[in-house]
């Protein structure tokens, strides 16, 4: 398997790497997004506090992703990024 794009604050987490190659769908979607809406899924899931939310948040961004959903919704986004200030 060749190596999956990280995000661009967040490296790719093993639990969401291997449920992203386990579904050839996601898996096209996820390469072709840009690095900063790959971050956003990645810290989405990372924020999880408990081990049962982040499960729900990986099988939910699946699900999302497999219908064409390139950002996670109803999200403030990445509070890592550094923000520029740019529109």
């Amino acid at each position: 398997m060749s190596k999956l794009s990280e995000g661009t604050v967040h490296k790719l987490p093993p639990d969401f790497r291997e449920a992203i190659s386990s579904t050839p769908k996601v898996l096209l979607l996820w390469q072709a997004i840009t690095p900063l809406a790959r971050n956003e899924w990645i810290c989405w899931v990372e924020e999880a506090k408990k081990a049962e939310t982040r499960q729900r948040r990986i099988e939910v961004g699946l699900s999302k992703m497999s219908s064409g959903m390139r950002r996670p919704c109803c999200w403030q986004g990445c509070p890592h990024r550094k923000r520029t200030g740019k529109v």
